[in-house]
């Protein structure tokens, strides 16, 4: 079997928070589906009922804190919890690529760090509804 074409890396990816451009300050954004599945065992040996239901969505992140002006950390402070936030991810920011439109919840960012590191925070946002996936086009 050949391999498999058009895979990328990550890299030149793309994440918006309300239209503003993230990119430089994010080592990590993935979306992340938890499908519920129910079984039902009958009497018979191999009686099985299954269905999968929708999934539930959360946007994962790892951001640094840059906690002044242009700062994802402070825009997350200042637009506060429980908040809707539209947001665009596109893995790799080409034609051709898919990229997601969803809603997030916000959440309130951790503040300060271990001396002598970038402070950095792991971020777990729940996603309003269902991602919309499309191809980005020029």
């Amino acid at each position: 079997m050949a391999a498999v074409t058009g895979v990328y890396v990550v890299k030149d990816a793309t994440f918006t928070l309300e239209t503003v451009e993230y990119n430089n300050q994010i080592t990590v954004a993935r979306l992340v589906p938890d499908t519920p599945i129910q079984q039902l065992r009958t009497l018979i040996p191999d009686g099985v009922i299954s269905d999968v239901d929708s999934p539930i969505w959360t946007l994962e992140l790892t951001l640094v804190q840059k906690n002044n002006t242009g700062g994802l950390a402070r825009a997350l402070r200042t637009l506060g919890s429980g908040i809707e936030a539209d947001c665009v991810l596109a893995p790799k920011n080409l034609d051709g690529e898919d990229q997601a439109a969803f809603t997030i919840i916000s959440m309130l960012p951790p503040f300060g760090g271990e001396q002598g590191s970038f402070p950095t925070a792991e971020m777990v946002f729940p996603v309003k509804g269902q991602p919309v996936f499309s191809e980005i086009a020029d």
